[in-house]
């Protein structure tokens, strides 16, 4: 395996990184705490499992178990940030500790095992296990996103009914080598 997996990997969460902030960036402080019911997660609660999920994952990633002892999962769902702004602070400080670790990692890292809970995995396992949890987490905060900002929500990929344009327009370009979250990462906080 050459380094293009590890590159395209870190693009594909830099991208999902970036949609989960250009939802915050949508909607009042008061709508990133709102839940549907008692049952359902608000955007603020999502944030704090995935911190914490990050932090526990890849903390010592290579030498210690994924699911450390001082993690508490259940309290991840206690609906308690109280600010944006801490909201931003555990967001940040779980993706700083993931995107660390996955920066200092290469092509001889992937074959080797670490474990979760006691369940071995390939590095390659490991990263791919969470390039499905984060993502489908961060589709729960955009699904929240746009129904909290209702009529006001910006599209983050293709808006709707303009498929025809944007494909026109990509196929009147010559064909090249592109990562598909490029045109969005380069755009960063439209």
């Amino acid at each position: 395996m050459t380094n293009d997996y590890l590159d395209s990997v870190k693009k594909q969460f830099e991208y999902y990184k970036l949609l989960g902030e250009k939802t915050f960036y949508q909607l009042s402080d008061e709508k990133l705490f709102w839940q549907f019911n008692e049952d359902s997660n608000s955007i603020a609660t999502i944030v704090k499992h995935l911190s914490g999920n990050m932090l526990s994952r890849w903390t010592d990633f290579l030498s210690s178990d994924g699911e450390k002892d001082w993690r508490n999962r259940d309290a991840e769902f206690d609906n308690d940030i109280t600010s944006r702004v801490e909201l931003l602070e555990k967001w940040n400080a779980g993706w700083d500790c993931f995107l660390k670790t996955l920066n200092t990692l290469t092509t001889d890292d992937l074959q080797k095992e670490i474990f979760i809970r006691n369940q071995g995995h390939t590095v390659t396992e490991a990263i791919n296990r969470q390039l499905a949890h984060y993502p489908y987490h961060i589709g729960q905060i955009v699904f929240i996103g746009k129904m909290a900002a209702d009529n006001k929500w910006k599209s983050l990929s293709i808006p709707k009914g303009n498929s025809g344009t944007y494909n026109a327009d990509k196929f009147s370009q010559p064909k090249h080598k592109e990562h598909f979250t490029d045109e969005f990462t380069n755009r960063k906080k439209d």
